[in-house]
């Protein structure tokens, strides 16, 4: 079916965020990294490895969306600093990591080792800028990202109800205010207590557990747990410290020169109760519980079996029923039967600016694709937690590599493409980026990773787009069941639930109520930094969502043809796409009553990533209700009989 003539051509922008789900046994810890273990000897005659190497990765904030490198922090640096290789998804979510100043090597226990001392000269601009900058990140609670053997080094504690959560993460420090109000991290010790002042976690007692049994024959170890106590420390003697002084205090006027040590012990412990497959479990253990993710898929089925029966309904005895008498009518009788049956002359009518309909669609064909493929692979465990940045590479590479179906779907539908989507996600996103830039953030891009970016756009995805549109235009146009008359019939007045603006907003309630429960979750690993790694769920979602886009969708075309209103090509795309702005609202809701992000370019960023995310998301779920609406009329009219 073809809408225009001509071509322009369309391509795909960089990330956002594209979901991933896939069976519901993978939801409980499938492991397939594609990892391999490293194996620790006490003895370097026995080979293998024996230094345990720290690194440390970006700092991250709940109360911040800009991250920063660890450099970026006055902290002790390593005299030889290494940067292993990254991945294309690393560096887009900001992940920068570095080799670190703590030095130790396995089943070699050391107490309070210094590292380094930092010390501030109260009249020096430089030094007073430093230590800003540092009571900055403990009085927003910027926290370090530590990692050992692939595996994050965790903190924890106890909660209410004796619960124990391991965060992969611990606080640089804290502040308690002017009115001797501890926050943060400063409520774990009562000794925290001058007014206005910052408490720095200067020392961490850090534990690392290893399993020597069957897996290693007893030759060699695995690490399967690095956890650590974060302290503040005044020592006394800077030079031998001791470790067991009163907490390290900072004014929060910074009148006299100060002082500040680092230091660390280091204990091995054994634990052959932890197999090296499962060494994430004791993480994972702390994230959101499956019951509420039960409760969320019950939800969701409720809906899907509504709809489904309803459609049933609709499908086996309404329109069975209708095209059965239809069939049977003479032609005098047919003209004055009402209802859906009366507008097959226009109901295949081009609709306005199907041009861009079009690209909507290729674009969401795209986005459904890489989509399902992630997610499929992210179920399998390829793209595991321990796997960092596979996820976002994997979306991206994909993307690059789909601009073939995007243009085939685009030619097929109106022999054309163009780039205006493309457009306005890069816009939005070069300015976030901009803004990144300024900040000074490791999750601004850097030059060489954007000219990549471009280059793959420009090098692949616009090539395949334009191979796709070729075999695309190739085929022959759709060709509709029924003949469209030249003269465009009257649509009659419309009730008001009939009428585009009411029906477009139910339309977006139902698919909305499938995902918001599980929508929580996608945020919180987002903006709270919070791991992700129930994809088996997530699929579950996946697939309920699609179900629900095409039956909500379809439900509402039926009863818009019933009412004689042929106008469905933009309806059913905006129908289900609408959920997209439900989408939003709970985005904005979720700011305001889930987040402490304060300042305004953490705001700015906040709405625009999230503006990307809902454009994607709209363009992916309008693609939905559009093919399943555009398969349920070409049947229905399909058979029936018209001369």
């Amino acid at each position: 079916m073809n809408w225009g003539r001509g071509h322009r051509w369309s391509l795909n922008p960089r990330f956002i965020f594209l979901l991933s789900l896939t069976v519901v046994s993978s939801s409980f810890g499938f492991y397939l990294p594609g990892l391999a273990p490293v194996s620790f000897c006490e003895e370097k005659s026995k080979g293998d490895a024996e230094e345990c190497q720290l690194f440390v990765n970006r700092l991250d904030s709940v109360e911040s969306v800009l991250p920063y490198e660890y450099d970026a922090f006055d902290f002790c640096k390593d005299t030889d600093e290494r940067r292993p290789s990254e991945n294309l998804g690393q560096v887009l979510f900001g992940e920068r990591i570095e080799t670190s100043p703590y030095k130790f090597t396995f089943k070699s226990d050391k107490a309070c080792v210094k590292v380094c001392t930092k010390s501030y000269d109260a009249g020096s601009k430089e030094d007073k800028l430093k230590l800003d900058f540092l009571k900055k990140g403990m009085e927003l609670n910027y926290q370090h990202h530590w990692i050992v053997d692939n595996m994050p080094v965790t903190w924890c504690y106890i909660v209410e109800g004796n619960q124990k959560v391991c965060n992969p993460g611990f606080p640089i420090g804290c502040l308690v205010n002017q009115e001797g109000k501890p926050k943060d991290a400063c409520v774990i010790n009562a000794d925290f207590n001058k007014k206005n002042a910052y408490y720095i976690f200067n020392h961490v007692d850090i534990t690392i557990f290893y399993h020597s049994g069957d897996e290693t024959n007893g030759m060699s170890a695995r690490l399967v747990a690095a956890t650590l106590e974060p302290r503040s420390v005044k020592h006394s003697n800077d030079d031998k410290p001791t470790c067991d002084g009163t907490p390290m205090d900072i004014p929060a006027e910074f009148k006299n020169n100060l002082k500040v040590t680092y230091t660390y012990s280091i204990q091995f412990k054994q634990n052959d109760d932890i197999r090296w497959a499962s060494r994430w479990d004791y993480i994972l253990v702390s994230m959101p519980h499956t019951n509420i993710q039960w409760f969320s898929i019950m939800n969701s089925l409720v809906i899907v079996l509504f709809l489904s029966g309803m459609v049933a309904m609709i499908m086996l005895r309404t329109l069975h029923k209708d095209i059965a008498r239809y069939n049977q009518m003479d032609q005098e009788e047919a003209q004055e039967e009402s209802g859906w049956k009366q507008v097959h002359g226009d109901v295949f009518r081009p609709p306005r600016m199907g041009m861009l309909l079009s690209v909507f669609l290729g674009q969401g064909t795209q986005v459904f694709i890489m989509t399902f493929i992630t997610l499929f692979l992210a179920c399998l465990g390829f793209l595991s937690p321990a796997n960092r940045g596979a996820l976002m590479t994997c979306s991206v590479v994909l993307w690059v590599l789909l601009g073939t179906p995007a243009g085939y779907v685009s030619a097929r539908l109106y022999k054309s493409n163009m780039l205006c989507f493309c457009r306005i996600v890069f816009v939005d996103f070069f300015l976030m980026n901009l803004i990144l830039w300024v900040e000074g953030s490791s999750a601004a891009i850097p030059f060489g990773t954007l000219v990549a970016i471009l280059a793959l756009w420009f090098g692949i995805s616009v090539p395949l787009t334009f191979v796709g549109a070729y075999f695309g235009f190739k085929k022959p146009g759709i060709e509709p069941p029924v003949r469209t008359n030249q003269i465009p019939r009257q649509i009659p007045q419309q009730s008001f639930f009939t009428k585009p603006v009411p029906g477009i907003i139910m339309g977006g309630i139902l698919p909305f109520g499938c995902i918001f429960i599980q929508l929580f979750f996608i945020l919180n690993s987002i903006w709270s930094h919070q791991m992700y790694y129930m994809f088996g769920f997530l699929f579950l979602v996946f697939i309920i969502l699609l179900i629900t886009c095409s039956e909500a969708t379809v439900l509402l075309c039926y009863f818009h043809l019933c009412a004689e209103d042929y106008h469905w090509w933009w309806r059913s795309f905006l129908t289900s796409g609408f959920t997209a702005v439900y989408l939003f609202v709970y985005a904005v809701h979720y700011f305001f009553s889930k987040l402490q992000i304060i300042g305004v370019a953490s705001t700015i960023l906040y709405f625009g990533y999230t503006l990307i995310m809902v454009l994607i998301f709209f363009i992916f779920t309008g693609t939905i209700g559009f093919f399943a609406c555009f398969l349920f009329v070409n049947k229905i009219y399909s058979v029936l009989k018209v001369d």
